[in-house]
């Protein structure tokens, strides 16, 4: 039996359709808007709406922008022969944040998973491989795919299938986070750190 207005019970099912939002979260997350005025879920409403409406996928990396092509890939600053792949449009945001990467991206949307179903034809990789044939002048594609079983298949296929092309391939380093302590780390990520090592 529903405690609820039948109402108020769509938009908490609302909500929990949220990724990450669990019942409580979404009750909450429905009583806030509740307590709004009506112009904050107005303004709320149109936002969703206008970044519905607005926002694409850059044609050439597939990130997600409001302008084809996104201003990453139109960037004269850019280096536009160091190509970075990654598995979201988060993972490109995460990236920028660390204001060292100068290159442009590539977001593969996903990563090889057979348990899932999903497969190298499901992801853009064909997309990856039209535009190194497309420019001659690559020099380096570094994968920055997830360090987890998908993750590591996906730079494995990418891997494999760039090396007759002659274009250097690499793998951002994974190892133990900055702050972190040996006796707390698993040991994938201490093998992976061991394996990454460099010399000072």
């Amino acid at each position: 039996m529903s405690y609820y207005s039948p109402s108020i019970e769509k938009l908490i099912e609302g909500f929990e359709k949220l990724p990450s939002i669990g019942h409580k979260t979404a009750i909450r997350l429905a009583f806030h808007i509740l307590d709004s005025s009506q112009e904050e879920v107005t303004e709320f409403i149109n936002s969703i709406t206008n970044a519905k409406a607005n926002l694409k996928y850059c044609s050439q990396c597939f990130n997600i922008s409001d302008t084809d092509p996104c201003p990453i890939c139109t960037s004269p600053k850019r280096d536009h022969n160091l190509i970075c792949v990654v598995e979201d449009v988060k993972d490109v945001i995460a990236m920028e944040r660390t204001h060292e990467f100068q290159g442009v991206y590539h977001v593969l949307h996903g990563s090889i998973s057979p348990m899932n179903g999903i497969g190298p034809d499901d992801i853009k990789i064909k997309e990856l491989l039209d535009r190194i044939n497309a420019n001659q002048d690559i020099k380096e594609i570094i994968i920055a795919t997830n360090p987890r079983v998908e993750g590591e298949a996906t730079a494995m296929y990418i891997s494999k299938i760039l090396k007759p092309l002659g274009i250097k391939v690499t793998r951002i380093a994974n190892g133990i986070p900055v702050g972190g302590d040996l006796e707390y780390t698993d040991e994938v990520t201490l093998a992976k750190a061991l394996e990454g090592r460099r010399e000072v």
